[in-house]
C-alpha cells in the first residue's frame, strides 16, 4: 500500500499523489467517525448508570448519525484505495 505520510508524498506520479491524498482523508474520516461512535457508547453507558434525559439521548443519536456520515464514505474510499494499490501491484491483472 502507498505510504500516505505527509512528509513523503509520491510527487512524481499525479495518480499516486491523489491516491495518497485520498488515503489521508480516509484516515481522518475514520478517526472522526469512530471517535464519535465511541462518544455515543460512553454517553449510552452514562445513561444506563444515571437516567436517559432528553439531552443525553439527543447527544447519543447525534454522535451516531454524524459518525456514520463520516464513516460511510471513508470505508468505501478506503476499500477503493486498497483495491487500486493491489491492481497497481500486479494482483488481479490478466497476463
Amino acid at each position: 500500500m502507498i505510504d500516505p505520510a505527509p512528509d513523503n508524498p509520491p510527487t512524481d506520479d499525479p495518480v499516486l499523489a491523489r491516491r495518497a491524498q485520498i488515503a489521508r482523508w480516509v484516515r481522518v474520516g475514520k478517526r472522526i467517525g469512530y471517535s464519535l461512535w465511541l462518544i455515543a457508547i460512553i454517553l449510552y453507558a452514562i445513561g444506563l448508570i444515571d437516567r436517559y434525559r432528553p439531552g443525553l439521548v439527543t447527544g447519543i443519536v447525534t454522535c451516531l448519525v454524524v459518525g456514520s456520515v463520516f464513516l460511510l464514505p471513508s470505508i468505501i474510499l478506503g476499500y477503493a484505495v486498497r483495491a487500486a494499490d493491489r491492481e497497481d501491484g500486479g494482483e488481479g491483472r490478466i497476463p
